[in-house]
Order: C-alpha cells, then sequence, then structure tokens
C-alpha cells in the first residue's frame, strides 16, 4: 500500500502527544480530547462504530438507481449557485468516465469549488437518485484520485469506509486523514500484547493485523474477525485483572471471626418479621466466610426490598461478639444515617456500640447509656474507634480519611459498592492489621456476563426472594391523554396523607443544543416551576438534582421523609437507597430516557410501606423498542430477569457507564456474549496457573497495570 508519508512522522511513537502531530491545531486538539484522544495510541484505538460500503466500484454506464456505488471520472464542470430563496448553496459537477457521463449535486458545500477543479480525476461514492433532472449522485462522497497507486489508496471512497464516534466539528473525515499515514507510519511499532499460544488456539489476528483491519477493512468478514481480536483481549485483560486481585487476596491473612450460633438465633428471634429462605442462606455463607484466615471478599446483590441490610447487620453482629469491629460505608450522608439508625435499631438489647461519622453531625448510641443515641464531638468519637470501644462505626467516605483509625477492624460493609472505587477499599484495609473481611451490597441486578467479569474477583451471594405480604406495585404506561386524569390521582393520593415522586430525565435544558433529541424531555427546574403554578398550587413541592450540594439534598430529603412535602421532583438522584415508607406515586416522565434496571430502582422507592403503591410510565416514544423495554417493566417484578432483557436490549453501558470504565463501545458490546466471556475467563485462568506472577508475559503485566490505572472495577 502506498500512503505519502508526512516528513514529521517519523520522528514520533505511539505515546506522542496529539500537540506534537502536524495538521493538528489546538482547536482540532480540544475536539479530540472530547472524545478522549490524547496520544497516537489513543487514536489508533478510536475504532469505528459502523462502516459505509462503498467498495462497488463500476463504470457511468452500469450505475443503478438507489443503488450504492463508486465511480471513478473526470470533473468536466462544477459550478455553486444560490437557491431560489438564497439559504442554499448547491454545488453541481459532471463527471465522465469512458462509458458515459453523471451528474453530482452538493448542498451546502460552498468550498468544493475550490478543493475540486474541473480536468480533476475523482472517486465519487453514494446513491444514484432519480429527480426531475434526472439521475444524478446527491450529496456524493469525493475523493481525489492519488497521484501514485490506485484505488487501493483511497481513504473515503471505493472501499468499506470506517465511520467514527466524533463530535461537533469533528468528522469521520477528518479522523480518516489523520489516522492513514499515521497507521501506516507507527502500526508496525504496536506491540502483541496476547501470548503466541492464545492467539493461534483462539484464531485471532496479530494486533497490526487487527489495527489496519478495524480501521480500513478489505472486506467486512476480516472487520468483523479484527473486532472479535480486540474484544477477545479487552476481557481477557479485565479477567486476569480480577483473578489475579482474587488470588492476591486469597494469600492475604484476616481475622478468623467464628459464628456465634446462639447470638445469631437470638438476634433472629428478635426480627419483627421471619427472614426468607434466602436471606437465610446468603447470611449463613457469609458466616462461614468470616470463620476462615483469608479475607472474605463477597457481593452481596438483592432487589430492592429484599432484605440486604438485614444479612450485613447479622454478619457485623457476629464480628463484634468476637471482639472485632465493623466499618459500614455508605455513597451519601443520607444513605449513612439512614443505616445508622437502622442498625442501632436492629441491635436493641445485644449492647453494642454504634457511632455515626459523616463529616458534618457525629452521633453515638452508647450501650452504656442504654441504647441511648447521643452527639459527640468528632474527637471523641475517634478516640473510641481506636481504642476498640466503637463496635460499628457507619458513615461515608469519612471513615476513610487518614484521621479515622479502628483498634481491631474486622469486618468492612460497603452499601451500593459499585459506587467506591479500588483506591477507597484499598484505603479501608490499610486501617487493619490484617486485611479485614468485606462485604459489599448493591441493590442493582447485574447480569451474569457483568458479574463474571466485572465482579470476578469477588464471590456472589444474590437474594431472589422478597418479603412476604408485600403488596405489588401496580405498573402503567400512561398516554399523553391520560395526563389531566393522573395529575388528578396524585391529588387524592395527597388528600389520603400520601406523597409522590415525580422524575424528569434532565436538570434543565441545554441552551447549546436546542434541537438535539433532548431538546423535547421535560427537566426539573421547568417542571417545577410549572406543578407548582399550574397543576399543584395547593400542595407542597420541592426540588431535588445532583448539582445541588449534599447538605442541600439532605435537607430537601428529610423534609421529604417528615412529611413537610407533598411532591418531590426529581432527577435519577432518588434512584439508590432512600427510604420513604409513605410515598405511595413514583411517576416517570421521559421512561424510555431511562434503562429497564433504572427504571426497577425509581419504582422500587415506592412501596416500601404498608399502601398499595403505583409506578406511573410516561413516553412520546412509541416504537417497537420503547414498547418493548416498557412491557417488560409491566411483566416483571424480578429485577434481575429485567437486567438481563436490559442488558439484550441496551447493552451494558446501562449497568456500567462507559466513560467510568473507558472501555470502548466495541469491548462493552462484546460483554453481551456469555460465551466469549466464559472463554476469556477460562484461558485467563489456564494462563496464571502457568504463570501466576505473569513473569514470562511482561507484556501482559505491564497492560494490566496500566489497566488497572484506567478503569474502576467499583
Amino acid at each position: 500500500m502506498r500512503v505519502r508519508i508526512p516528513p514529521w512522522a517519523h520522528v514520533m511513537n505511539l505515546n506522542t502527544p496529539i500537540e506534537e502531530i502536524n495538521n493538528i491545531g489546538p482547536v482540532y486538539q480540544k475536539r479530540l480530547k472530547k472524545l478522549g484522544i490524547k496520544t497516537v495510541h489513543d487514536l489508533f484505538f478510536h475504532f469505528p462504530r459502523r462502516y459505509e460500503d462503498f467498495s462497488n466500484l463500476i463504470s457511468i454506464a452500469k450505475l443503478k438507481i438507489n443503488e450504492v456505488s463508486t465511480v471513478q471520472g473526470q470533473i468536466l464542470t462544477i459550478e455553486s449557485s444560490k437557491s431560489w430563496a438564497k439559504k442554499m448553496t448547491i454545488t453541481e459537477a459532471i463527471i465522465e468516465d469512458k462509458t458515459g457521463a453523471i451528474r453530482a449535486t452538493w448542498f451546502n458545500q460552498p468550498y468544493l469549488n475550490k478543493n475540486l477543479k474541473v480536468g480533476d480525476s475523482v472517486f465519487i461514492s453514494g446513491k444514484v437518485i432519480l429527480s426531475k433532472k434526472g439521475s444524478h449522485f446527491s450529496n456524493p462522497v469525493y475523493e481525489k484520485a492519488p497521484r501514485l497507486g490506485g484505488a487501493d489508496d483511497l481513504i473515503h471512497t471505493g472501499r468499506l469506509i470506517p465511520v467514527y464516534p466524533e463530535t461537533a466539528g469533528l468528522s469521520s473525515r477528518w479522523i480518516r486523514y489523520i489516522l492513514k499515514p499515521l497507521l501506516t507510519e507507527l502500526g508496525d511499532q504496536m506491540e502483541e500484547t496476547l501470548p503466541e499460544e492464545i492467539i493461534k488456539e483462539n484464531n485471532l489476528m496479530t494486533i497490526k493485523q487487527a489495527l489496519w483491519e478495524v480501521h480500513f477493512p478489505t472486506v467486512f468478514e476480516l472487520s468483523k474477525k479484527a473486532q472479535d481480536r480486540f474484544s477477545f483481549e479487552e476481557l481477557f485483560l479485565i479477567q486476569l485483572f480480577v483473578l489475579r486481585e482474587r488470588n492476591r487476596l486469597n494469600q492475604e491473612r484476616a481475622i478468623a471471626l467464628p459464628t456465634k450460633l446462639e447470638t445469631i438465633q437470638d438476634f433472629v428471634k428478635s426480627l419483627k418479621f421471619k427472614l426468607t429462605d434466602a436471606q437465610k442462606k446468603c447470611a449463613w455463607v457469609i458466616l462461614k466466610d468470616l470463620e476462615r484466615e483469608s479475607p472474605m471478599n463477597r457481593l452481596l446483590e438483592g432487589d430492592v426490598g429484599s432484605g440486604k441490610t438485614v444479612v450485613a447487620v447479622l454478619a457485623a453482629l457476629n464480628a463484634v461478639k468476637q471482639k472485632a469491629q465493623v466499618a459500614f460505608m455508605a455513597p451519601t450522608e443520607i444513605l449513612a444515617k439512614q443505616h445508622f439508625h437502622e442498625v442501632a435499631k436492629l441491635l436493641q438489647g445485644f449492647r453494642v456500640n454504634v457511632g455515626l461519622l459523616t463529616g458534618k453531625q457525629d452521633q453515638w448510641l452508647s450501650k452504656k447509656l442504654k441504647n441511648q443515641v447521643i452527639e459527640v464531638s468528632r474527637k471523641k468519637l475517634l478516640e473510641k474507634a481506636l481504642d476498640g470501644e466503637m463496635d460499628i462505626l457507619i458513615g461515608t467516605h469519612a471513615l476513610i480519611q487518614d484521621k479515622v483509625k479502628f483498634g481491631n477492624l474486622g469486618l468492612v460493609v460497603l452499601d451500593e459498592q459499585h459506587r467506591f472505587g479500588v483506591k477507597q477499599r484499598a484505603a479501608l484495609s490499610k486501617k487493619a492489621e490484617f486485611i479485614p473481611h468485606f462485604l459489599s451490597m448493591t441493590a442493582t441486578p447485574i447480569p451474569r456476563t457483568l458479574a463474571l467479569t466485572i465482579y470476578g474477583d469477588l464471590d456472589l451471594s444474590l437474594i431472589d426472594e422478597l418479603p412476604k405480604g408485600r403488596k405489588k406495585i401496580i405498573t402503567k404506561i400512561i398516554k399523553p391523554s391520560e395526563r389531566e386524569e393522573t395529575y388528578a390521582f396524585i391529588r387524592e393520593e395527597i388528600k389520603n396523607k400520601r406523597q409522590a415522586f415525580i422524575i424528569c430525565p434532565r436538570i434543565e435544558k441545554n441552551e447549546e443544543k436546542p434541537n438535539s433529541t433532548w431538546s423535547e424531555v421535560k427537566t426539573v427546574k421547568e417542571e417545577h416551576e410549572r406543578l407548582s403554578k399550574d397543576v399543584f398550587p395547593n400542595l407542597k413541592l420541592d426540588i431535588l438534582h445532583g448539582k445541588m450540594t449534599p447538605k442541600e439534598k439532605e435537607d430537601i430529603m428529610l423534609k421529604f421523609k417528615n412529611m413537610k412535602t407533598d411532591i418531590l421532583v426529581s432527577t435519577s438522584v432518588v434512584e439508590v437507597g432512600i427510604d420513604i415508607p409513605n410515598a405511595t406515586v413514583m411517576m416517570i416522565e421521559g421512561a424510555e430516557r431511562f434503562g429497564l434496571a433504572t427504571l426497577h430502582q425509581f419504582r422500587g422507592r415506592v412501596g416500601r410501606g404498608d399502601y398499595q403503591s403505583y409506578c406511573l410510565l410516561f413516553t412520546d416514544s412509541y416504537t417497537p423498542k420503547t414498547r418493548q423495554r416498557l412491557k417488560a417493566l409491566i411483566t416483571s417484578e424480578d429485577g434481575f430477569s429485567l437486567a438481563e432483557k436490559d442488558l439484550e436490549i441496551r447493552g451494558p453501558g446501562d449497568f456500567v457507564g462507559t466513560k467510568q470504565w473507558g472501555i470502548p463501545d466495541l469491548m462493552m458490546t462484546a460483554l453481551k456474549d456469555v460465551r466469549l466471556v466464559e472463554k476469556t475467563r477460562q484461558t485467563a485462568k489456564e494462563l496464571l496457573q502457568k504463570d501466576p506472577y505473569l513473569k514470562k508475559h511482561p507484556q501482559l503485566l505491564s497492560r494490566i497495570s496500566k489497566f488497572r490505572e484506567r478503569i474502576h472495577l467499583e
């Protein structure tokens, strides 16, 4: 392949910053960085999202109406003119080859007169249409014929053309223009990561071949094979990472905490409800884990309202009765306080000191003061944690501050653990002489393929059963014509001393993109104002969204919990953990904008008391996909089956944001493939059995180290 190599390319390498690449000025540097592209390597791994097939290269005489084709010819004429309304520039050219001539028409591209001249040899790709003026190419892709070589050297026409994820002012055409010469010159510098035997056993492309075929494939089959190679590699690296973490933890020492069976039985008897079979099974497995001298690293998955906290408190009580301390960490102050009051209530009568450390207002439930909750100074609370007198300390990120030290930390409970990064967990581990046991909890059901990969270093326990007697939440799709009737229903519920949530997808409109698909979506700020003035003028409404400070959010939620607010208009910040037993209506605007897992979490915010509750879904979209998704929510109460459905329909990004992980869409899509996930996991296991420290595979070890910096497996 003959491509003109710019002279500046010869002094570059894969780690060269984009600022040092010729033809990429400050404006384009800024646009590239919006896409996460900072180096040549990043550019190479900015993969296409699809391909345009312009490979049908034929003579002009063989062109057919409505068929995508490419022709090569010479420009006979080219000129631009204004439309009759003078609002649009129309550029027309006549292209001729040995067999005939064809007209090409472009709209609003006046610069073409400068780029293309009479006599130029060009390739034109696109669809030929029939209009009053006869057959012609409409807005085709064009490319001047290379001075050297032929069709093999084309970038924008005459072949499979990559179409990339773009941003404003950064087109796929520009990316191809910059990328191909760089790939020609520097592609051979890309070192192979995968061991040769794994490449052969799995029939994978080499990395150099895969890079070419993913960006400039010769045929669709090879582009797919290239994608398969990179999907395998990324999943394989994740599996190696989590399995090495698991192996490392298994070699660490922890405090063995034998089960105090009599205490556990007394605790279960003290409960005002019966544990479900699933809760009992999970509790027993956790207690057995705590008896080992290697640290437990378990994820407790349970649907909304399945009773995960009770299981965690049971484990915490067992640890405390074995003279160990427990740290209980929640992602927000509201949830930390909620856990403090719930744990204190559950452990009444068991002579346990429970503390709350949030950074604002510290509290202590003292067994010496007959289970009274008192406010104490930060200094006193920290002293009691250090001398071992504080049995259970509940808090937010404040728990991992340097000043917080434990006398004998034996168990760490993390609520909604995927919101905490590896660094936070490591910081908590350093607070103990031994590695503490870790129990993580999440109410977000994770599909099996994701769980195998993302949480591969954790043992999984599943509470797949809800407490008996809970009323089913009535879920309905509401038509636009039923809006007033729905508002009347909400008024009636509030008249009966109930409360309601109204969820909107956005905080406010994006002024920069007034014509985007989000422009008509209801926003929290506008809806709060409209509902307060025009719909519910006699009710007390409040507003909640992610741009508020933690203190503002907490004050608003406390007002709502204490029934000083009738309706809370909110974004998705209410998705996790907040417990409002008196709320019976969850009304969701733009329901099609949320994943099934998120909608299920919203639904779980109501139905937590003794009253019949409702989840009302508003949508302006009635596409087959929307109907399929929302119907699944109506017919299923099982968060795990909904999570699998969401994975199938929407993809993994609904559970693990691609931005948070830093994983390209190509690899995120691969997570849908159970067979590939299991295959890469087995391959990683076999490699680690032969070479547990990867001494024979330094390239893999280097990639995993960088990989750890790039993603958060939490």
